[in-house]
């Protein structure tokens, strides 16, 4: 009897930790879509209008960044997969232009329950306007691709957004919108967010911002909580600019993910902490390469 109990036990442990490991990997695309999103704190709240162009002040080609995704069940912490971020200059429609690359994959632990493919690419000119954005995700059974196609005529920033659903097969949804202001992607806003000075924000200011997604516009809330020491997964610690990205509901402001992003100029995100209803789970940068400037925001060691 002890055996059989210890084994069902083992057994309903495994099976809880799989659900909750595949309901977080359900969510990791929208983890890290608003973990590019916080990126745009940097500098969002300034009265930009469609206008979109800026100067490249923090990256340059050939940077490549790792993190380790961890999500935590009750007492127990599992590693669930990782993902990169890469940076090369390219051409788009034979002009001068950037491509941004962020890919996440699960753990082939995590493979055996839930697989996890998310790709998110985009263009942006060499001014740093948005041009095109793509989000391919194989999330278990299901495959869709969300594109975005950006353009600009009389100080007017207009988008294009399409869903394309692979399996199940579904119709297409397609929806356009447009805005005085300028409409950025998860991607294309970090590579204008990280160019910014953050030097005069003050702790507890709201930023309020608009965000295609693929399939909608939607505004955002993030709130900056001030700096911190903030150990990654390669034992060193930086100095972080901290940021929550906060949701209202009947009134009530309930934090959804905190944000921790480098105090130098590669304005880099350092660890993310996502608070779900089932547990909690965090995003650790693991290392970089082919950064543009020394990552001044570094402690020391741990």
């Amino acid at each position: 009897m002890k055996t059989r109990k210890s084994k069902a036990g083992t057994k309903i442990t495994v099976m809880a930790i799989a659900t909750a490991v595949g309901a977080v990997a359900i969510k990791w695309k929208r983890l890290f879509v608003l973990w590019m999103v916080g990126m745009c704190c940097l500098g969002i709240s300034q009265s930009v209008q469609a206008q979109c162009a800026a100067r490249n002040e923090a990256f340059q080609s050939g940077e490549h960044v790792m993190y380790d995704l961890y999500f935590n069940w009750k007492f127990i912490w599992k590693k669930v997969g990782l993902a990169s971020l890469t940076t090369n200059a390219t051409t788009y429609h034979s002009e001068p232009a950037f491509r941004f690359n962020l890919l996440s994959v699960g753990s082939k632990k995590t493979d055996f329950f839930f697989k996890m493919r998310d790709t998110l690419t985009c263009y942006v000119s060499d001014r740093l306007e948005p041009l095109y954005f793509r989000k391919a995700a194989e999330e278990g059974s299901r495959h869709t691709v969300d594109e975005a196609w950006f353009s600009y005529k009389d100080g007017v920033a207009s988008v294009k957004q399409r869903r394309t659903w692979y399996n199940p097969v579904r119709e297409p949804q397609e929806m356009e919108y447009s805005d005085s202001r300028c409409i950025f992607d998860m991607l294309s806003i970090l590579a204008q967010a990280r160019s910014y000075d953050p030097k005069d924000y003050k702790v507890g200011q709201k930023i309020l911002f608009p965000m295609a997604t693929g399939r909608r516009v939607e505004e955002q809330t993030l709130i900056y909580r001030g700096k911190e020491d903030v150990k990654a997964n390669n034992d060193t610690v930086y100095r972080c600019l901290v940021f929550s990205f906060v949701e209202y509901k009947k009134g009530k402001e309930k934090e959804v993910i905190t944000f921790f992003v480098s105090d130098d100029r590669n304005h880099l995100p350092i660890r993310l902490d996502m608070y779900l209803n089932f547990g909690s789970a965090k995003a650790f940068f693991k290392s970089v390469r082919g950064n543009r400037y020394p990552m001044t925001s570094v402690i020391g060691k741990k």
